[in-house]
């Protein structure tokens, strides 16, 4: 990977999606979209067997696992450079063992305590969300006084968490967990918060896109806020993020993204020459 922003592109295997509604559950279908993100310029596609929307229930391991693994395989065939999206250990070691690159876990190995020693056995990246429940609960959980001071603190502890299970910090990467446990006014603080973030020495990936709290701000100005009408804006976050100097950026619309890093690259290097 590059040292810009890097753009991750979202390959949802579900049928029940906020953002996409189903649209890749199909394995040969879901490998087609793959390779067309990356295609666009995705520098990774990330694989989700499992939703992980406001209200969604768990689905049974074996499920997921049958949803991930043959469209993990299949892209490895290709030489994609892939993430997965899971909160389970199981599913984290068999889709790094097909192929996979790095984990993404939005419960930052809250949600299953092997996690952790997958992660340091296998030595790949780790995207550690901070989370503090499961779809079911999560909005209830959205209480706070000082969202970014409170998010840095409890991200800290589940890298402490983390690493006495034997993760190594290089193999981190932060996510301040956008959306989940979060409501509107929480997301644009961190947003806002970034270098608060990023000042844990840590590299930071933000998942803004498509988010409810964009369809808000879209639906104030009278513009449509469903999911798929969201990625201007999207886009418009990728920016900015990009500009702050972010790891990642996690995405439906990749092409977009991609121009946005590339504007926020010539923006940062042309500060930089000034």
């Amino acid at each position: 990977m590059t040292s810009r922003t890097h753009v991750i592109g979202v390959v949802n295997v579900t049928p029940d999606s906020f953002s996409d509604g189903g649209q890749w559950f199909r394995t040969d279908v879901a490998v087609a979209h793959g390779r067309h993100l990356l295609a666009q310029g995705a520098d990774m596609v990330d694989i989700g067997g499992e939703s992980t929307r406001p209200g969604a229930t768990r689905v049974p391991v074996e499920e997921e696992l049958a949803r991930v693994i043959p469209v993990v395989q299949a892209l490895a065939a290709t030489g994609a450079a892939m993430s997965v999206d899971t909160m389970r250990a199981e599913v984290a070691e068999q889709a790094v063992a097909a192929g996979a690159h790095m984990i993404n876990d939005v419960s930052g190995g809250r949600a299953d305590p092997e996690m952790a020693a997958v992660v340091a056995r296998t030595g790949c990246r780790y995207v550690l969300s901070h989370w503090r429940g499961h779809s079911d609960v999560m909005n209830d959980l959205a209480d706070y006084t000082d969202v970014t001071a409170e998010v840095c603190s409890e991200l800290g502890a589940q890298v402490d968490q983390v690493k006495a299970r034997g993760v190594r910090s290089d193999q981190l990467v932060l996510d301040p967990g956008l959306g989940f446990a979060k409501e509107g006014v929480h997301n644009w603080e961190l947003l806002a918060g970034l270098d608060q973030i990023m000042s844990l020495g840590y590299p930071v990936l933000v998942g803004a896109s498509r988010k409810r709290f964009l369809g808000e701000l879209l639906a104030a100005d009278g513009a449509e806020s469903m999911p798929a009408f969201r990625d201007r804006a999207t886009a418009a976050v990728t920016a900015l993020a990009a500009v702050r100097g972010v790891w990642g950026v996690r995405v439906h619309d990749v092409a977009a993204s991609v121009d946005a890093v590339r504007v926020a690259q010539a923006w940062r290097e042309a500060e930089n020459g000034r």
